[in-house]
């Protein structure tokens, strides 16, 4: 059986780095480091899951969130917003934008690999 694929979307290269980490001994892991790139290989790769970065260069994640949304070929994909936004009008922000979940930087790495794992069904 495959492994499933998440892509992760984020200007830092730090945070994809951690999400790497806590992610690939399970999953297939693909980076991108904005939200016009994100929207690109989201298109090309239909992965199988998104953690998509809100403050990002070119387009930021909550835009990038109503376009997936909207796009028939990854209306269906889930998306976790990792933001450092934890405030209950980003938080509102992010939901009306289309996000599955939302969790906050510095992110809890057992946490997130379990949301993920969550909405994949594993």
């Amino acid at each position: 059986m495959s492994r499933k694929t998440v892509l992760a979307v984020d200007d830092s290269s730090t945070v994809l780095l951690s999400e790497q980490l806590f992610l690939s001994r399970a999953f297939q892991v693909v980076s991108a480091r904005d939200g016009l790139e994100g929207l690109e290989k989201a298109r090309a790769l239909r992965p199988d899951l998104i953690l998509l970065d809100v403050v990002m260069p070119r387009l930021d994640g909550l835009e990038a969130c109503r376009r997936l949304r909207e796009d028939e070929a990854t209306s269906g994909i889930p998306i976790i917003l990792v933001t450092t936004r934890g405030e209950l009008d980003s938080l509102e922000a992010g939901y009306e934008a289309g996000c599955s979940d939302y969790v906050t930087k510095p992110f809890n790495g057992p946490e997130l690999l379990a949301k993920v794992r969550s909405l994949l069904g594993e």
